[in-house]
């Protein structure tokens, strides 16, 4: 999603960038695209470039070869030198940037699952205790509603605040949220499920859809009724569903890692899908 055009124009204005948008030729073949985001400052003498889980290849194109001739020309524009700061975090697990100096962080991990497989196969790769969540989640009848995303974005984001603050952890701040919000709602590339049940708003998750793939960000569930009901598992199952009947091919679940949310890791790898751990973080 950050390699989405949609992306840039709602993040640059809260965080003070520019965009810049390249198209990749290969030989005189279009290979892919990328985007780039860009702080300068006193006529580029602070020059800041970052380039987020890019760049992204057509079909045919991404091989070890693509990515050094990509990086190559990324250090030619983008030289290093006093007062530039560059951040690059590559979309892929080859280690390709000789020229770069990889950064001491965790590299960035998420879990992709192919919505390509039909239910069946889908339901198969679920783990076991994943699977019988979800079919106790299916007995108690939940509502599943998907009207008005906007309309109901403020009462997700309060919940998911008080949740964040609760539980001690990091997530998207609120004004992040609402400003792609209101740039993937009006495309028709947000979805906002909610569980009901005995009248009341119990669980929610948040997603948006970009080109063939769509990414989780968000949710929430109620402690009480919303756990005891496995309204998350349902929630998850009916987007994959609503996801495929639209043609998406991908769904993103967002980072994981074992450090701060090992939880969070474990429920997401119980869809069945495949951890993917990225190259690392370069400067």
């Amino acid at each position: 999603m950050l390699q989405c055009y949609a992306y840039a124009l709602a993040l640059c204005p809260i965080n003070q960038h520019s965009a810049r948008w390249g198209l990749i030729k290969i030989n005189g073949a279009e290979a892919g695209l990328v985007q780039i985001m860009e702080v300068a400052l006193f006529n580029k003498a602070f020059h800041a470039v970052m380039l987020d889980r890019g760049p992204l290849w057509f079909t045919g194109f991404g091989a070890r070869d693509d990515w050094q001739a990509f990086f190559h020309t990324f250090n030619r524009e983008f030289k290093p030198r006093l007062g530039r700061k560059r951040r690059i975090l590559p979309e892929t697990t080859l280690e390709i940037l000789p020229f770069a100096r990889k950064q001491p962080y965790p590299a960035y991990q998420t879990i992709w699952i192919d919505l390509r497989q039909s239910s069946e196969e889908l339901r198969t790769a679920l783990r076991k205790n994943w699977r019988s969540a979800l079919k106790k989640a299916e007995g108690f009848a939940l509502q599943l509603e998907s009207d008005a995303p906007l309309k109901h974005l403020p009462w997700l984001l309060k919940r998911y605040e008080q949740d964040k603050q609760s539980r001690k952890y990091h997530g998207a701040a609120p004004k992040t949220l609402i400003a792609l919000a209101q740039h993937f709602a009006p495309l028709d590339d947000m979805l906002l499920l909610r569980a009901r049940k005995d009248g009341r708003d119990i669980a929610a998750v948040l997603i948006f859809i970009h080109g063939k793939a769509a990414t989780y960000q968000i949710g929430w569930t109620s402690p009480d009724l919303g756990r005891k009901c496995n309204a998350h598992h349902f929630l998850l199952w009916q987007a994959m569903d609503m996801l495929k009947a639209r043609g998406v091919e991908d769904l993103d679940l967002g980072g994981v890692n074992d450090l701060s949310a090992k939880g969070v890791k474990s429920f997401k790898e119980g869809l069945g899908g495949e951890l993917v751990e990225l190259c690392g973080q370069y400067k």
